[in-house]
């Protein structure tokens, strides 16, 4: 039997990245550059934050024209409203406010702190991040470029940082997918012990996301990574497909 093991490998050299920018590109650079070139089967493992600033996805805080509530809240909380704005437009619902935190429901369905907008590592004061439109398409646009310029199939997940309602500390997840399946079933299927499991599914996508944040961190300017060896579902995958649906909610 084979040992179990797999590689996550940091980018590094990537350029900062602009609007309009062509990730896949830099990405394949970076990686024959460091002497880890891109191999049928890798995943890779993009942030948030270079495919929002890419896609033209971090924008002027005085885009943002604060409503009454946004006004209200801000004073309350010693907080910009228009950031406040920016959080408001970018949800679909507010779930719980947790004192200066807004608990929402983005318009994609993911449930965060904040809608997800942030001001940090932008490029410069005065502009927010907004997550992208369509996570998952923005992976299948980066997986089907790498595979036009290089030839070599891969997955690719986006991942971002999110806190969790039952422990303290954030972990990465990923928030969207291309070229696997998210999801692992085994229900259905016998443990060792010979019982049929009945709910177990592991998020693969999640895991992956969480072991590329090892090498890619939040302060060294390693936006993306590569996971090699990880024994994944080749499929079109979603990030969709993680999104626990409101009647099962344990949090509604």
């Amino acid at each position: 039997m084979a040992v179990p093991e797999f590689r996550a490998i940091g980018l590094t050299g990537m350029p900062m990245v602009q609007s309009g920018d062509d990730l896949a590109a830099q990405i394949i650079d970076a990686a024959t550059r460091q002497g880890t070139p891109l191999a049928a089967g890798d995943i890779v493992v993009i942030t948030q934050r270079i495919v929002s600033k890419a896609e033209g996805r971090v924008v002027p805080l005085d885009t943002f024209v604060p409503s009454p509530f946004a006004l209200a809240y801000a004073t309350r909380w010693e907080k910009d409203p228009r950031v406040v704005e920016a959080v408001l437009r970018e949800s679909k619902r507010i779930i719980r406010q947790v004192g200066p935190v807004l608990i929402t429901e983005t318009h994609h369905g993911f449930k965060c702190a904040n809608s997800g907008v942030d001001a940090s590592n932008v490029g410069g004061e005065g502009l927010v991040c907004l997550l992208p439109v369509d996570p998952d398409a923005s992976c299948r646009r980066v997986r089907d470029a790498i595979r036009a310029r290089s030839g070599i199939e891969v997955a690719v997940v986006m991942s971002d940082t999110f806190g969790r309602p039952w422990r303290l500390g954030q972990t990465n997840i990923a928030i969207g997918v291309a070229g696997m399946l998210a999801m692992r079933d085994y229900v259905g299927k016998a443990d060792l012990d010979g019982h049929v499991l009945r709910v177990t599914m592991i998020c693969d996508a999640d895991e992956v996301a969480g072991a590329a944040e090892m090498v890619m961190g939040k302060l060294d300017a390693v936006p993306a990574a590569i996971v090699r060896g990880f024994p994944y579902q080749p499929g079109e995958g979603s990030a969709q497909e993680i999104v626990r649906e409101q009647a099962l909610d344990l949090f509604p």
